[in-house]
This record gives structure tokens, C-alpha cells and sequence, in this order.
């Protein structure tokens, strides 16, 4: 038995076919677009806690330091760079082109060794001498993760590095694996511009997602209504 109202010739079928396909994927597209705006608040909640993990007041450098506790820790120090050796690390940077960031062995004030990133050289620059004399670096301490399956090998014959390997920078410069990225120093003459660690280096990319999500609903939409407008005018 097939009730009346159930009853359908095969091209209204199509027809209202057509209609629950497009309102469907105009939902499920919508619903895509929604999805990446919450995901925009929660990473631009995390960025901004980043940012004031960062920006936070600097503190002396603590005794016993562990990457998964200090990690963008704010820190100070006072000392001096020792050693007649800079390591660089190729780079690129958008406004300045390829470059090295300057890496050199600190001493502290208390003897402990660590290792400052004192920022970035271009390759067309001679490169800045190390820094003479004693004075403070602040910056953030870090354990960057920058080695990969591509990862070229150092060219240490050149003084070519491909990645800031904190534990081999220490065996080679002979300190603690502690890395401070240089925010600022009262070395003066120092020729290398700093390369803070920013949460702007971080992606955001959400909105830009969303706005492709709720695009491509508008285009879905708009098709949608196009063939079922074509439908209705074959069938008349």
C-alpha cells in the first residue's frame, strides 16, 4: 500500500532531491565556517597568553632550568660573551632576505655558561664582531624545534647551520643547553638586530578559513537554486 501523500512521479523526486542536497551541503558548509570562527576565539585566546607569557617582567636566569617549565620564559643576565667563535644559523626573513642568526657562548656573572641567540646578519653584511666587554642581556629562553626529515646536515667546515639544536649548540659552544633569544642588551655597537620571539610569528589562519567556508556555502547556495530554477523551467 503507498500513501498519497508519499507518492512521487520520478522528476519531482529529482526535484525535491535537488532541494535537500543543497540545503544539506549549505548546512554542512555553514557549519564548517561557525566551527573555524570558534576555533579563531580559541587560538586568539592562546596567543594573547602567549603574548604575556612573553612580555611578562624578566627574572634572573633560575638555577635548575627545564625546557617543559621555562620554555618563553622572560629572563635577564649579566656577563659576558666569551669565545672568538659565531655560529650562524641560515634564515630568511621577509623584509631582509636570506641571513644567519649570530649564535655566541655567554658567561654569567655566578660562571654558568648558556648560549645567546643575539639575533639576525644579512648575507650581504659583513659580519657584526661579538660583543666586548660586560653588560645584561633580556630575552626569552627557548628549546626550538627545528629539525625535520629535511633538515640539512650542519656545514660546520662553512660555519653553516641549518637549525638552533640547542643540545648540539652547547656541546660545540662547551655550555648548558640554555638558549636566550635576545630581546635587548646594554652591549653597545652590537650590530646584529634581535629577533624576539613573538606570538605574531605564530599562524592564525582561522579567519581566513571561515570567510573560505562561508564563501563556498554562498557558492553552494547560489548553484543549488540555479538548477532547481533550470529544473523547473525544462520541466514547464
Amino acid at each position: 500500500m503507498q500513501l498519497p501523500f508519499l507518492h512521487f512521479e520520478g522528476d519531482e523526486m529529482r526535484y525535491w532531491g535537488m532541494i535537500l542536497l543543497g540545503a544539506v551541503g549549505t548546512a554542512v558548509l555553514l557549519g564548517l565556517g561557525v566551527w573555524q570562527l570558534q576555533r579563531l576565539a580559541w587560538k586568539t585566546e592562546i596567543l594573547a597568553q602567549i603574548e604575556r607569557k612573553i612580555l611578562a617582567p624578566a627574572i634572573d636566569i633560575p638555577a635548575q632550568v627545564a625546557p617543559a617549565t621555562h620554555d618563553l620564559l622572560p629572563v635577564r643576565g649579566t656577563g659576558q660573551y666569551i669565545g672568538d667563535h659565531t655560529v650562524r644559523v641560515l634564515v630568511s626573513q621577509k623584509i631582509y632576505g636570506a641571513g644567519y642568526r649570530l649564535i655566541n657562548a655567554f658567561e654569567l656573572s655566578d660562571g654558568r655558561k648558556i648560549i645567546v641567540d643575539r639575533g639576525f646578519a644579512s648575507v650581504r653584511a659583513d659580519m657584526p664582531a661579538i660583543p666586548e666587554g660586560s653588560g645584561q642581556v633580556t630575552g626569552n629562553l627557548q628549546w626550538p624545534q627545528e629539525i625535520d626529515s629535511f633538515t640539512p646536515d650542519n656545514d660546520l667546515a662553512a660555519n653553516i647551520w641549518f637549525a638552533r639544536d640547542v643540545r648540539a649548540l652547547s656541546a660545540y659552544l662547551q655550555t648548558e643547553p640554555i638558549l636566550l633569544v635576545l630581546r635587548s642588551s646594554s652591549f653597545a655597537g652590537d650590530a646584529a638586530t634581535p629577533l624576539p620571539k613573538m606570538s605574531a610569528n605564530i599562524p592564525n589562519d582561522h579567519l581566513n578559513y571561515a570567510l573560505t567556508w562561508f564563501s563556498l556555502a554562498l557558492i553552494w547556495l547560489g548553484m543549488s537554486g540555479y538548477f532547481l530554477y533550470r529544473s523547473r523551467n525544462i520541466k514547464t
